[in-house]
């Protein structure tokens, strides 16, 4: 039985079941009272109040509350009616509160409570029992809330006023101390608890006898205490004393015999000894069935309790639909809105967070917490308890900036509500150890470590399950810190604890096997640490099943130890299972949630990608199975959460009768506008905190309809191809390569825990169609390659007037140094190859390779055609083609003001913006270029007033669209603190008002949710609608990736760093390129820097004409750009690369249909 399920059943049967059967009594001296003076009709309207009354302790009884309440409140109704102010009012309000308690319907039991109390004492005055029952009533009820700093002393002056009125010895003394101890127990004062619980058993014991329920009740008090310190061998036999006093004095059919049949199951749970447990859960549960029908609360307790069985037995297969059919129960006995209900909601959490289904077990998770936060108060165990849940799933996620302030939040309020000596408080701060721990910040998780367990010795004594918790805890901490010989006790009496406490098949024993498997390995005690390995692994099928996370982490275990004896194949064999599960996985994750989310979850599994680009790399280069496995893995991660999101959108932009998922695309995108809006155009004189808030809710927004547009797609979604090296190896041109770039940690299982891995480096992997296996090679040191990197981009970058800031020479000298590093070493493994399929990963995102220079002093433009992918996987995309439904659209030359006047200032000639700039010049180039194009094309140009952000946001998959016009590209803070020293971050006064306080210690937006907030586009009426309307003239990335352009064959952006953004390791660049791709087009022309007004007209007139074919051979949408590159670099104006190689090809290069 869980803890929240005894709680409630001591409660409930000790007061609100004893206060529904008083009612009867005080109802008929109520009625001989009023005899005398009442009428006929009245007299009879008190009777039917009466009958009313006890069918409402019928269906208490059979927990039938939803109908209950009615009869209740029409028989208070009748009395109030005729009785007025009377103590019979005053119970039937007490007895409709103790309902309302029932039901979680906390706010209505409180005023109800309050009411009787204020009859009773202007009627019975102060000094009263029934004054002091309805003091009792209401200190239960905020107990039941968690309140209990008001609740202990309001049960002490209760205990008191019972002791002047009653006596000492009395029963409703004895009750009041009862419920100091159950306060006591729940607040983990464990030894007060106890103290009390006794004295209230000896005296019901002096005033009933020994044989009596309320003496049952104390002693299973009593037990209850000790179960929850783990005093089992206590427990038991306390157990079964009160079952078998409880048959005698009740019978053997009777609902107390049921819950200590249930109790009973409980302990024999936590020992492990499931045969029993189940035996006695069922005992209970058919019992209950025929005593009290199947549509009763105690029914939904005791099918809880198996399916916990079956929980901790891992029977997860059983455990999903019981746990179903016990919250459809509760929603239909109690109510939608009851914290039974919250409890099941979270009881389904922790079954998905177990099974690694994240997504779902966030999403149960957080209706838990909001449902507990509406019905308890935001201050209350069970509240903390969710956010500690939550903070344990982001933790596992590996989203740790969103899991420290959980665990904070509910170590805070834990401390507050019951005090700093509790198990839960023990439980937060080991939580917050093990979060510091996972990120490798050591300094303070041994305190904290060692004084949860000293707490939970305390409380619990030392031989529990949560001690054991502790310890195996600080014994990873000494594993990670190399103290092996400290650690390999504390792993060895952990075993053993949980043997003892859990039994021999549970999953934590699989765990144990696990960790002293790894501790042997760091030792060199191999032949010991793979028989561990092994009987973790089997158990872990077993009980978790095959396609668990924790089977991948125990095959992958495996693969590490075997590489380390250099053992190859078993390595080999080994890992390609672990891997095949993490694919299950991850395809199970990406399905749902938002894009953040899908980003945390994907860095858990980086590891085991390092691991197997290392193993090939580093310990056998020349294995072609570990080279397509290598390969396979870089396939199936790198890239992949765009392909999911673009997936996700293609799906529902297909079902185009589907209202419902046309409406969630049309409600995500406006509110990435609101966001954008607020972000980039602050309200003046808008209050700090205000606004921060509304920025927060936006974000919240976002990640809401980003998870419903993921589990909406997948409703529709079919089972594509496999992502492996076959299938993408056919869609490579017979003439062309693909070359896949990786920065990958190399990993070294022979180097101590936390130094496995090493520094960053770059690796290529080479593959044509007629490629037995791919070829490889390592490139070298990230480091090594990002700073002669960084000078290439430097030296290509133009001066205020739009010319190349160096020289050909100075130029061509960077160029050479780059290619030595990164494509010399690639071009020997190309063979005859001359069109390269290029997929480039972090900072290699940012460069033109066709400008880079080989050893004959060539650009690589003169040999190669590029074309750029985010990853191999692209090829399986591209072969989806859909038609486009609107002519091309063509826009440029956008009027920044309103009335789309030339703005008087200094011209500028090249394409990029201070963003917060108040004033942007006009490209004079871009009207030449969109009416050349547009003729070439047959459509319109939209310019001057017409270029603007709504215009683009009502596109319907236009064949081509091309925009000409200023573009940016933010770079991002580091630090949310750091003071904003450069001028392209976004000022932190978007985010907080400029005073003097916080002049200095300003906040930046960072962006970490949202980085395709850092680029984007400047449209027409910018500089009136900044700070006004969703319409600002400002077209983010973000926002971009909501328009519809599925079916747009080429986008071409014609302007500066289009193609730049935040670059990151396996997901290539978050910008406009990306967002293209999202929206749906099939190729991108982009820029990576401020590019010359003139030089791009020219480029884009003579690149249109070869794309489409006017006036000379038609083109490839790659070919085209290449072909325009040459005539540029051969010709006197452009040969600096300054010019030609700032734009480049990505997504399809085929000729457009």
């Amino acid at each position: 039985m869980s803890k929240l399920g005894i709680k409630k059943a001591i409660i409930f049967i000790g007061i609100l079941f004893g206060t529904c059967f008083s009612w009867a009594v005080i109802q008929k001296i109520a009625i001989a009272e009023v005899n005398s003076f009442t009428s006929k009709t009245q007299s009879e309207e008190l009777a039917e109040a009466e009958k009313l009354n006890q069918r409402v302790v019928q269906l208490y009884q059979e927990g039938k509350y939803n109908e209950a309440i009615p009869l209740a409140e029409r028989a208070l109704a009748i009395a109030q009616k005729i009785l007025g102010e009377h103590p019979g009012v005053a119970t039937s309000l007490n007895n409709l509160a103790g309902l309302y308690k029932v039901q979680g319907r906390y706010s209505e039991a409180e005023l109800f409570y309050k009411k009787a109390l204020e009859i009773r004492k202007r009627i019975l005055g102060n000094e009263h029992p029934y004054v002091t029952d309805s003091l009792n009533g209401l200190a239960t009820l905020y107990h039941y809330q968690g309140r209990y700093p008001e609740v202990e002393p309001l049960y002490k002056q209760i205990l008191e006023m019972r002791k002047r009125i009653l006596g000492n010895e009395h029963p409703d003394v004895a009750t009041s101390l009862n419920n100091l101890a159950e306060l006591y127990r729940n607040q983990g004062r464990y030894s007060e608890a106890e103290l009390f619980y006794k004295q209230a058993l000896e005296m019901r014991k002096r005033i009933f006898g020994k044989e009596h329920p309320y003496v049952t009740d104390s002693l299973n008090g009593l037990a209850i205490l000790y179960h929850y310190q783990g005093r089992y061998s206590e427990v038991e036999p306390l157990y079964k004393q009160v079952l078998e006093m409880r048959k005698r004095i009740l019978g053997n059919e009777h609902p107390d015999v049921a819950a200590s049949l249930n109790n009973l199951a409980g302990l024999y749970v936590n020992q492990g000894r499931y045969s029993e447990a189940e035996l006695f859960y069922k005992q209970a549960l058919e019992m209950r069935k025929r005593i009290l029908g199947n549509e009763h609360p105690d029914v939904a307790t005791s099918l809880n309790g198996l399916a916990i069985l079956y929980y901790s037995q891992g029977r997860y297969s059983e455990v999903e639909p019981l746990y179903k059919q016990i919250l459809e129960m509760r929603k239909r006995i109690l109510g939608n809105e009851h914290p039974d209900v919250a409890a099941s909601l979270n009881n389904l959490a922790l079954l998905y967070y177990y099974q690694g289904r994240y997504l779902e077990a966030e999403l149960f998770y957080k209706q838990a917490l909001e449902m507990r936060k509406r019905i308890l108060g935001k201050e209350h165990p069970d509240v903390a308890a969710s956010l500690n849940d939550l903070a344990g799933l982001y933790q596992k996620q590996g989203r740790y900036s969103e899991a420290k302030p959980f665990y904070k939040q509910a170590l805070e309020m834990r401390k507050r509500i019951l005090g700093n000596e509790h198990l839960d408080v023990a439980n937060s701060l080991n939580n917050l150890a093990l979060l510091d721990l996972s990120q490798g910040r050591y300094s303070e998780v041994e305190s904290l470590l060692k004084q949860a367990l000293e707490m939970r010795k305390r409380l619990l004594g030392n031989e529990h399950a949560d001690v054991a918790t502790i310890l195996n805890n600080l014994a990873g901490l000494y594993v990670n810190q190399g103290r092996y010989s400290e650690a390999e006790p504390f792993y060895k009496q952990v075993l053993e604890m949980i043997k003892h406490v859990l039994g021999n098949k549970h999953p934590y024993v699989a765990a144990s096997l696990n960790n002293l498997a790894g501790l042997y390995v760091n030792q060199g005690r191999y032949s010991e640490a793979e028989s561990f390995y092994k009987q973790a692994l089997e158990m872990r099928k077993h009980i978790l099943g095959n396609e668990h996370p924790d089977v991948a982490a125990s095959l992958n275990d495996l693969a590490v130890l075997y590489q380390k004896q250099g053992n190859i194949t078993n390595a080999l064999e080994f890992l390609k299972q672990g891997l095949e599960v993490e694919e299950e996985n991850l395809a199970i994750n990406l399905s749902g949630g938002f894009e953040r989310q899908k980003r945390d979850y994907m860095a858990t599994i980086s590891g085991t990608t390092n691991a197997t680009i290392s193993l090939h790399l580093n310990s056998a280069p020349k294995n072609p199975k570990l080279a397509n496995l290598a390969l396979t893995t870089i396939f199936q991660r790198k890239g992949r959460i765009l392909d999911v999101l673009t997936n996700n959108l293609q799906i529902l932009r297909q079902h185009t009768n589907d209202k419902d998922s046309l409406k969630l695309i049309d409600e995500l995108s406006d509110i990435y506008n609101q966001l954008a809006s607020l972000i980039y155009n602050r309200p003046e004189k808008f209050p700090p905190e205000e606004y921060r808030q509304q920025v927060a809710d936006l974000e919240e927004k976002v990640k809401r309809k980003e998870d419903d547009l993921s589990r909406r797609s997948a409703e529709f979604a079919n089972s594509s191809k496999p992502v492996n090296l076959e299938n993408i190896q056919k869609l490579i041109p017979a003439d062309a390569a693909l070359v896949e770039i990786v920065r990958y940690q190399p990993f070294n299982p022979k180097a101590k825990q936390n130094q496995r891995f090493g520094k960053p480096r770059y690796a290529a992997y080479i593959l044509t169609s007629t490629d037995k296996q791919p070829n490889a090679i390592d490139l070298g040191e990230a480091k090594e390659i990002e700073k002669p990197l960084e000078l290439f981009r430097k030296s290509l970058q133009g001066t205020k007037n739009a010319e190349p800031s160096t020289s050909i020479p100075e130029l061509k000298e960077s160029a050479r140094d780059l290619d030595k590093l990164v494509m010399q070493s690639i071009r020997k493994l190309l063979g005859n190859k001359r069109k390269i399929l290029i997929s480039p990963d972090a900072s290699l995102n940012l460069i033109p390779f066709e400008a880079l220079v080989d050893e004959n002093n060539r650009y690589l433009v003169e040999n190669y055609s590029f074309t750029y992918l985010t990853s191999g996987r692209d090829l399986l995309r591209l072969q989806n083609q859909y038609p486009s439904k609107q002519p091309p659209v063509i826009m440029a030359d956008p009027s920044f003001d309103k009335q789309g006047a030339v703005v008087a200032i200094e011209p500028n000639n090249t394409r990029s913006i201070k963003l917060l700039s108040e004033n942007f010049p006009p490209l004079l180039g871009t009207k030449k270029q969109a009416e050349v194009i547009s003729q070439l094309l047959g459509v319109k140009p939209l310019l001057g007033t017409q270029a603007t952000e709504g215009v683009i946001k009502q596109l319907k998959s236009p064949e081509i669209l091309l925009i000409a016009t200023h573009g940016f590209f933010e770079n991002a803070p580091k630090t949310e603190n750091e003071n904003n020293k450069n001028q392209n971050v976004i000022p932190t006064n978007t985010l907080v008002e400029k005073t003097p306080e916080t002049q200095n210690n300003q906040k930046t937006y960072t962006f970490e949710d949202n980085p395709l907030l850092l680029s984007g586009l400047v449209l027409a009426g910018f500089k009136n609608n900044q700070g006004g309307g969703n319409q600002d003239g400002i077209l983010t990335a973000l926002e971009t990736t909501s328009l519809n352009l599925l079916g747009t064959k080429l986008v071409v952006l014609s302007a500066c760093d289009t193609g730049l953004g935040k670059d990151t390791t396996g997901e290539g660049i978050y910008g406009l390129r990306r967002a293209l791709v999202i929206a749906g087009s099939e190729s991108q022309v982009i820029s990576l820097w401020k590019v010359a007004d003139d030089a791009t007209k020219d480029l884009m007139i003579a690149y249109f004409k070869k794309v489409l074919g006017k006036g000379e051979k038609k083109q490839g949408r790659s070919e085209a750009l290449r072909q325009v590159q040459l005539e540029m670099l051969r010709g006197d104006k452009y040969q600096h690369p300054y010019y030609w190689a700032a734009f480049i090809p990505s997504g399809d290069w085929r000729e457009m249909p």
